[in-house]
């Protein structure tokens, strides 16, 4: 499996539905609290600039916490959101920004040769094990730019197609500005039947922080209507 290593994520607010997380309908200026009753989500604070938002998908519901980083290669705080969504676990798709992916693919071929590993060791970080296990897929129906700035990996190339519509790749190439750029640590998830999303947290950007959620809410939904069952297109 390494030879692939080697070529290459207080006070409650009112919870809504998720029709609310759209755009225009919050300042740019607005404290993290009021953006969050804007959107109809609950808002709870943690310590300093951390806070946690809830709300629902389909009925569902997901959560994303502003906390520190988890993650050694997302510096500062990072953004993580979760829902649990009872999709297939067979299903696993990976959406990574590609210069996160190159970062991983170098530390994980190193630390193989420098150890001479011949197995993968479950002390391992999660992401670096993933790139062993799920090969890169693409296809001619998305755009360039999309292949350009993010690698899609998954354990079968027709879930990531159904879970990846124009909707989604829509929303990862369009970052309002002040826009993060492609080295800005991010990925998207279905794995073990939940959605996960983690980013490197933009201080004083509600607009990155807005896009964030319509993303994620948006894959949950695409998740829920295109995959609710294993399929084989």
């Amino acid at each position: 499996m390494f030879d692939r290593l080697k070529k290459t994520f207080s006070t409650p607010a009112t919870a809504s539905s998720n029709e609310l997380v759209k755009p225009g309908a919050f300042r740019s200026n607005m404290p993290v609290p009021e953006w969050a009753i804007a959107r109809g989500l609950s808002y709870a604070a943690g310590l300093g600039e951390h806070f946690a938002v809830r709300g629902k998908v389909n009925g569902i519901s997901w959560k994303l916490e502003c906390a520190s980083s988890s993650r050694d290669y997302i510096f500062g705080d990072e953004l993580r959101a979760r829902a649990e969504l009872g999709i297939s676990e067979d299903i696993a798709v990976l959406v990574m920004n590609r210069p996160l992916k190159q970062t991983l693919e170098k530390r994980a071929y190193q630390l193989y040769t420098d150890t001479l590993q011949t197995v993968v060791e479950p002390s391992m970080p999660e992401e670096m094990r993933w790139l062993s296990m799920y090969p890169e897929v693409g296809w001619g129906s998305a755009t360039e730019p999309l292949w350009a700035r993010y690698s899609v990996m998954a354990e079968d190339r027709n879930h990531a197609m159904a879970w990846l519509t124009a909707p989604i790749t829509d929303l990862l190439l369009s970052w309002p500005k002040p826009a993060p750029d492609d080295q800005l640590p991010f990925m998207l998830m279905l794995l073990r039947g939940n959605a996960y999303m983690r980013m490197q947290r933009m201080p004083e950007n509600l607009q990155t922080l807005d896009h964030a959620v319509r993303i994620f809410t948006v894959a949950c939904e695409s998740a829920l209507g295109g995959l609710s069952m294993d399929i084989s297109i």
